[in-house]
């Protein structure tokens, strides 16, 4: 019996289309139905367009609906991917703005800091909706439930408010957080080490090639997972071996600056961009003049002010210009395809076939990782087959990695509370003990800056009440703190439609954790 796959916030075209190509890559799954949720009618239809015609170009017997009703969608769904931006670019607009006012300087603003703290409180309410409709509507009497696989930021504060509320005992429906984190970080590993021992420096997306050669263990939460071991060719490489071969490698010597000054401190490389890394951390952007020392601005990725902000609004523009073209482009021979490593299609392989899958998955710790909190979320080895999702326990972390990890979870943890409660005192103190925050802002600037949010994203807050935007807009006509009119150290103008068709450099439709560019012809 064919399966049904729901993806909700399905107008995000480059990840949707991806992902469902990367399901049909697998022969078994090729019957499989794809239900596409989105609020946006336009949306809907122009990627339900795209996908169609790539199924039918192929002569696969998949399907595809469309539905603005998400119970209609998720009606005995089999599997639910979640990549929804509640707020949308609107949103994310203001978490970037407002907090350069109090001179918080973030490249992304998805996961933590100021940004993604309201990130968290606009989607966790969300997030909670759709577990409630597929536990009421979805096929959670399967052998191992309905999985919802949720690829939306803020990662662990997300899938840790869903599992609090929503347990996969008594609901049938289980959250695995999922990003491609590691995998980016592994490229660049291999490709440092090969350059060192005089090898070849394979593609992007030989990926089986690049696994035969490089091994790692990589464990941590998510944005800050750490490759504690790296084999290569069959031997051990020490710390000191990968800082040599990345401080000699010219590119990502240039653009990796803060992932190879933590790994000379910590003895381990991290997953995360150079940007996204140096906005978790309480040292590298904390200083406007000292910004530039640590970032590239060669592509967004590594440290632009409001980099993904930037390529997210020049996607949807260049999207929304050039669809005749984009469709006229679709349909591409499946010998033309190349399956992604994103975790989401080998996971509903592993679970449909029982073909072993090994990858690194956002889950309740437990014990996964022994010097992190029990109940906090994180991202770690695991398997899964027919029998389900099976992690590696006992994974003990550096002592540094482990303490950067520990400022976080309590950051997370707050963050999740504030969100699940309505509680605005909680929202702040999670925003005081935020590193960067912190670092840059005294309690008065982080207590108007937590206010100045909150009533600007007010239509986006269902969680909070009334009194809370009254207050808040009180104590801003006080206007007790001076803000600035500042832009950031680092911010780039947004590309015109014609500036891109003629660079082709913007980074549209970008991976926000790496290079990889989904264009309409793949």
């Amino acid at each position: 019996m064919a399966i049904k796959v729901v993806f909700i916030g399905a107008g995000s075209v480059g990840f949707t289309r991806g992902l469902i190509k990367d399901v049909l890559f697998v022969p078994e799954l090729r019957d499989t139905h794809f239900a596409l949720h989105d609020i946006s009618e336009r949306n809907l239809g122009m990627v339900a367009g795209l996908i169609e015609k790539d199924i039918a170009a192929n002569g696969f017997p998949a399907t595809v609906s469309q539905h603005l009703d998400r119970r209609a969608a998720l009606d005995g769904a089999d599997y639910v991917i979640n990549c929804t931006r509640i707020g949308g670019l609107e949103a994310f607009q203001t978490d970037i703005d407002i907090p350069l006012k109090y001179g918080v300087d973030q490249c992304v603003g998805d996961t933590l800091c100021a940004g993604g703290l309201m990130y968290a409180q606009r989607n966790i309410p969300q997030v909670l909706a759709f577990l409630k409709d597929t536990a009421e509507v979805g096929n959670v009497t399967r052998t191992h439930g309905v999985k919802f696989l949720n690829y939306a930021n803020p990662m662990a504060m997300n899938t840790w408010a869903a599992l609090d509320v929503f347990d996969p005992a008594t609901t049938g429906v289980e959250t695995i957080g999922l990003c491609h984190g590691v995998e980016h970080g592994w490229v660049q590993i291999d490709t440092a080490l090969a350059k060192s021992f005089g090898d070849d420096e394979f593609g992007f997306e030989d990926h089986a090639a690049r696994r035969r050669r490089t091994q790692i263990v990589c464990a941590g939460i998510n944005h800050q997972t750490w490759y504690t071991r790296v084999i290569y060719n069959g031997r051990s490489i020490t710390g000191d071996e990968l800082l040599a071969a990345f401080e000699a490698h010219d590119e990502l010597a240039e653009t990796e600056k803060v992932r190879i000054d933590v790994l000379r401190r910590f003895g381990c490389y991290s997953t995360e961009s150079n940007g996204h890394l140096s906005e978790y951390l309480p040292w590298y952007r904390k200083r406007p003049d000292e910004i530039g020392r640590w970032i590239s601005l060669n592509a967004w990725i590594n440290g632009e002010t409001g980099g993904y902000l930037r390529v997210c609004t020049e996607g949807r523009n260049w999207f929304e210009t050039d669809y005749p073209r984009w469709l006229d482009e679709a349909g591409a021979p499946m010998s033309q395809w190349k399956r992604s490593t994103e975790h989401g299609s080998w996971i509903i392989e592993a679970l449909e076939t029982n073909r072993p899958y090994r990858g690194h998955f956002n889950v309740r710790n437990t014990g996964v990782i022994t010097n992190l909190p029990s109940d906090c979320i994180v991202e770690a080895p695991g398997y899964v087959d027919g029998a389900g999702i099976q992690m590696i326990s006992g994974v003990e972390l550096p002592l540094a990695c482990a303490a950067t990890c520990q400022a976080t979870v309590d950051v997370q943890r707050m963050g999740k509370e504030a969100a699940l409660r309505g509680d605005v005192t909680l929202l702040k103190q999670a925003m005081l003990h935020d590193p960067l925050v912190g670092a840059v802002c005294n309690p008065e600037e982080v207590w108007q800056m937590a206010d100045e949010m909150l009533v600007a994203q007010r239509r986006w807050l269902p969680n909070y009440a009334d009194d809370v935007f009254a207050a808040a807009e009180k104590r801003l006509a006080e206007g007790k703190v001076k803000t600035k009119a500042w832009k950031g150290a680092a911010r780039l103008k947004v590309k015109s439609v014609d500036e891109l068709r003629a660079g082709r450099d913007g980074g549209v439709m970008e991976s926000d954790k790496g290079k990889q560019r989904e264009q309409a012809s793949s």
